[in-house]
């Protein structure tokens, strides 16, 4: 396995091999959607890898989707804005963000947010899910704009769409290719696969992305895909950067529920 992650990681692309500048250190966590259990313990996880490396100016950033899908969309939210308040965090908005400020304005939104994960992100903020389950979809939207705290509304509306440190630009899906990186539309930053996922050209940076699940890391010379399904499979991924090097760090559920985080070193 090791073997295979250093051919992936390993520069062999041809160019100049991407970096990270100097006295910086990135961790990019990917879509997390409401797994909470393994967001924990996936944060300890770097903040240990964090503190036994060299002293480094660390950003750690989320690549959208915290909700929905999964069981506690609103004790990862609390857990985020925590990880916030003591450490250097940069946040991107998913699409799931989206939807979810959509839906507390408009119903049509919310029940399309409903059928696609939703519904676990409302469960999870009120304290009485039975006054939703008999509610029409305006009193369910009622329901969930009252129950949301106004402090987790700001910080889902404070989301970035796109960072670029160094060498590397961090979205939440990908970019249209060929358009200007300064010009590209938000709904592609946080919706695109297609032509993005196929496309096999330099968009200049390396895109490291989220939104579309696979069961590996997907590593290509112009992209970095690290959305792992943790809803689905239990696992969730974060890439680890500094300088030329590159690492991951997983939190893995196995089949009796526990939780375990590894860290796979690169050379």
């Amino acid at each position: 396995m090791l073997k295979t992650l250093r051919s992936l990681f390993g520069p062999g692309s041809g160019g100049p091999t991407p970096a990270i500048p100097a006295g910086n250190r990135v961790y990019a966590v990917g879509d997390v959607h409401g797994c909470l259990a393994q967001f924990n313990l996936l944060i300890a996880a770097i903040e240990a890898d964090d503190a036994a490396r060299k002293g480094a100016d660390t950003t750690i950033v989320l690549l959208g989707d915290l909700i929905d899908r999964g069981p506690d969309s609103a004790g990862v939210v609390v857990a985020a804005r925590a990880l916030a308040a003591r450490r250097k965090v940069r946040l991107l908005m998913g699409n799931h963000e989206e939807m979810m400020l959509d839906a507390l304005q408009c119903t049509e939104v919310l029940k399309h947010f409903l059928r696609y994960g939703g519904r676990e992100t409302v469960l999870s903020y009120l304290a009485d899910p039975a006054a939703y389950h008999l509610a029409e979809i305006d009193a369910a939207q009622a329901l969930f704009r009252a129950a949301v705290p106004p402090e987790h509304l700001a910080f889902l509306q404070a989301m970035e769409d796109q960072i670029a440190i160094g060498d590397y630009l961090f979205v939440h899906a990908g970019v249209r290719p060929e358009v200007l990186l300064d010009q590209q539309r938000v709904a592609d930053l946080r919706w695109i696969r297609e032509p993005f996922l196929s496309h096999r050209k330099s968009f200049g940076p390396v895109v490291v992305h989220g939104h579309t699940i696979t069961d590996k890391p997907e590593v290509r010379p112009n992209r970095i895909g690290i959305d792992t399904g943790a809803y689905r499979t239990g696992r969730l991924t974060a890439l680890g950067l500094e300088g030329t090097a590159r690492w991951l760090i997983e939190a893995v559920t196995d089949e009796q529920g526990a939780v375990s985080a590894a860290s796979r070193t690169l050379a």
